[in-house]
């Protein structure tokens, strides 16, 4: 009988997943496989909260994966060793994995192909798996690469995009391919209290529900701090227990402003992913360098991360972060640019305090986000600064996200609950809450200096 292995990577997933639906119409067998990296580890690249939830999604794949007659293979180790000791004793022609855009995927899928072309077997990589559009299905004239988003979502909404994949009936696996243990979320210490659950069967739940309850009211609320009117989808995403081009087939048939505004965020998600497909050093060099003298104030960056700079609206997205491992796009938003242009630390610190906590932490999403922000990447308006005060007034109007997440102000009326350095000595005493780090227009005008704009 025909073998074939199915490499499980960022997609962990079933129903419309290419990489396992042509390896189970290319063989009689299939070897579903996850290899944990163990190198991620050791480059601090598997922290508390993506672990557990990954333990989540592989136990929700093997569980749908024995509903059809199969079960979920598990090796930890080199990837590329491990793939090619599997297929070898499978006796597998074919090994099946879909496409990965960051420089650790690029050089994994060489190493890849090489080693199992070396054995005789053959590597087939699957495109549109992980992103809607996968990178270069769409390019300017003479040039690579999108280098502004406008342009790229003009194109990107205008491509033809491929049908969904239904998941496969039966997937069954050759007898004597042995699997370490599953993972477990309870064998991972050190997460976040509020994590979410993972796993397909969560992703596709979340997504349901928020389809019929919470789609249509998006493009008024998607900025709506306190509402938490977001999809909460993007876990799902980086794990690939959720295909974005299903979503995006599923957001289009719903209709409505809604649909629409959630659509161009996958837009965004796909834009970031051509990007670091073309510019694999844009995760950590400057993709357009400003001539930064970044400062490396401690204290200013561990207010920062603990949620303690005396600016409310920075201190409880902070918090919701550390709490949760998640935090609302709008927060990401104005932290990143409170740390980078307010305080002007260097970017590439927030960004691996990210990684650390976020649950949802992609490297092409989060490194080119932050450089957005910073003014180092693809904005075209590197020199904006979002002012705390103003986001607050704007986004959080009545100060319930901020009471939500900074308890020592929970008892502060109205707006005062944003400035809490204007309240009376006594009372302000009381509250158990930092001053400022900075002043805004001193943060203002070092950064404007640092780039040479004043």
């Amino acid at each position: 009988m025909s073998v074939a292995v199915c490499l499980f990577t960022s997609d962990l997933r079933l129903h419309d997943n290419p990489a396992l639906h042509a390896a189970v119409r290319a063989a009689d067998e299939i070897v579903p496989l996850f290899v944990s990296d163990d190198a991620l580890a050791r480059i601090g690249f598997a922290p508390p909260n993506r672990r557990a939830f990954l333990a989540d999604c592989l136990a929700g794949l093997d569980e749908a994966l024995r509903a059809r007659g199969g079960r979920l293979v598990v090796r930890t180790g080199d990837p590329v060793r491990e793939t090619v000791r599997v297929a070898a004793a499978a006796g597998a022609a074919e090994v099946h994995v879909a496409a990965g855009v960051s420089a650790y995927a690029q050089r994994r899928e060489t190493r890849l192909r090489e080693a199992l072309a070396a054995d005789g077997r053959r590597l087939v990589v699957h495109d549109a798996a992980v992103t809607v559009l996968p990178p270069g299905a769409v390019t300017p004239q003479a040039r690579d690469h999108f280098a502004v988003f406008t342009p790229y979502f003009r194109r990107w909404r205008g491509a033809d995009l491929r049908t969904p994949l239904p998941a496969p009936r039966r997937v069954p696996v050759p007898a004597g391919v042995r699997s370490a243990a599953l993972p477990a979320r309870a064998e991972v210490s050190g997460t976040s209290p509020g994590l979410a659950r993972g796993g397909e069967q969560e992703g596709r739940r979340r997504f349901a529900a928020w389809l019929r309850a919470g789609m249509s009211a998006y493009e008024a609320r998607h900025d709506d701090l306190p509402g938490d009117a977001t999809s909460r989808l993007s876990p799902h995403l980086h794990f690939g227990t959720l295909s974005a081009t299903e979503l995006v087939h599923r957001a289009r048939a719903a209709g409505g402003p809604g649909a629409d505004a959630f659509v161009r965020q996958l837009a965004w998600r796909d834009f970031h992913h051509q990007v670091l497909a073309a510019r694999p050093d844009a995760s950590h060099a400057d993709y357009r360098p400003r001539g930064d003298r970044w400062r490396t104030d401690a204290d200013g960056i561990e207010a920062w991360r603990a949620g303690r700079t005396g600016y409310p609206i920075v201190d409880a997205a902070m918090r919701q972060l550390a709490h949760e491992g998640w935090m609302h796009n709008r927060g990401r938003l104005l932290t990143a640019s409170f740390l980078t242009k307010t305080l002007y630390v260097d970017w590439r610190a927030g960004a691996a305090h990210f990684l650390d906590l976020l649950v949802d932490g992609d490297i092409a999403n989060n490194q080119l986000n932050w450089q957005w922000v910073a003014g180092t990447g693809t904005d075209t308006r590197p020199n904006r600064v979002l002012n705390p005060l103003a986001q607050a007034r704007r986004y959080d109007p009545e100060g319930a996200y901020v009471r939500r997440w900074v308890p020592e102000l929970a008892g502060v009326a109205g707006a005062a609950v944003h400035r809490p350095w204007t309240l009376p000595a006594g009372e302000r005493a009381g509250l158990g809450y930092p001053e400022r780090v900075v002043e805004l227009a001193e943060g203002a005008d070092r950064f404007l200096r640092g780039r040479g704009k004043r």
